[in-house]
């Protein structure tokens, strides 16, 4: 496995390096060679891992979906807590440490996520965002093959994420890539109805893919503070509205509660991210999405 991460990593960067078009975007000076290679991906995941996911979904009962993602989500945990404790987030770390050790020995090995019931909240971190909270810049963004989306820093972090995942230890080999297809099936059937709606929404799916994909990494570095770009925009939407509603003291005063699964918490997103997302919906969609006037 770690062979055939290589080979795909190391055809990425050669397709990097061949003279491709320069973006529009200055974060992805590759585009000419990443939307090729968002379509083949794209391609694979339609007549391959969708239709698996698909009927994985509808065949397998929901309780053994549960027990899967969590069983690997337990295992995903360990990797979690090292850098946890790599980026100097001792709480965080010392909290993912005692959810392995609750899920696996009264979660029957992870399968039951008795961690979150108790109110252990679950992170994920992986070895590019400790890079970046280290200090390493993003650099531009790739789209890997069969990976996915990805930026410089975090292509060059795979291999440590790879060789830090617990299940790569398993032997035999078959029992291994069997358990790694199971988990990827899983992942992918979890997301049908959200890419269903990306598909449907989108004007531009290649841009709304990468934009939520490097905004996503660019919390994940900086934990709870907004980019600065949206920092600034913020800042003079406020002072414009200032005369209209009162003062708030962070981004996070402007959302509403919202409910999250126990499995996992995400991050609330902002009102620059949400408009963002606003304009790149179709039309029809928008049109739908946003209230008509009110009647007098």
């Amino acid at each position: 496995m770690k062979t055939a991460m290589n080979f795909l990593v190391t055809i990425a960067l050669a397709g990097l390096l061949s003279g491709c078009a320069v973006g529009k975007d200055p974060r992805d000076p590759f585009e000419g060679f990443n939307r090729a290679m968002f379509t083949v991906n794209d391609k694979l995941d339609q007549y391959a891992l969708k239709p698996t996911a698909e009927v994985y979904r509808d065949n397998v009962p929901s309780f053994v979906q549960t027990g899967v993602y969590n069983f690997f989500g337990n295992l995903g945990d360990v990797w979690t807590a090292v850098n946890n404790l790599l980026q100097g987030k001792i709480g965080d770390g010392v909290t993912d440490v005692m959810r392995v050790a609750v899920n696996t020995f009264l979660g029957f090995g992870g399968v039951l996520d008795i961690a979150s019931e108790a109110g252990m909240q679950k992170h994920k971190q992986d070895f590019g965002a400790t890079l970046g909270v280290w200090g390493v810049g993003s650099g531009p963004y790739v789209v890997l093959p069969i990976f996915g989306s990805s930026t410089l820093r975090d292509t060059v972090a795979l291999p440590a994420d790879m060789a830090g995942d617990v299940w790569g230890d398993v032997r035999p080999v078959w029992q291994r890539n069997t358990g790694r297809v199971l988990r990827i099936v899983d992942l992918r059937a979890g997301v049908l109805d959200a890419v269903t709606l990306i598909e449907e929404a989108a004007l531009d799916r290649y841009e709304f893919v990468r934009d939520g994909y490097l905004q996503r990494r660019e919390y994940k570095v900086r934990g709870d503070a907004p980019p600065k770009r949206q920092r600034d925009e913020q800042e003079e939407q406020q002072k414009e509205e200032q005369q209209k509603v009162k003062p708030v003291s962070s981004w996070q005063d402007l959302q509403e509660p919202r409910e999250f699964g126990a499995v996992e918490s995400a991050p609330q997103v902002p009102p620059v991210m949400a408009e963002g997302i606003r304009l790149r919906l179709s039309p029809a969609v928008r049109q739908r999405a946003e209230p008509g006037p009110s009647p007098s």
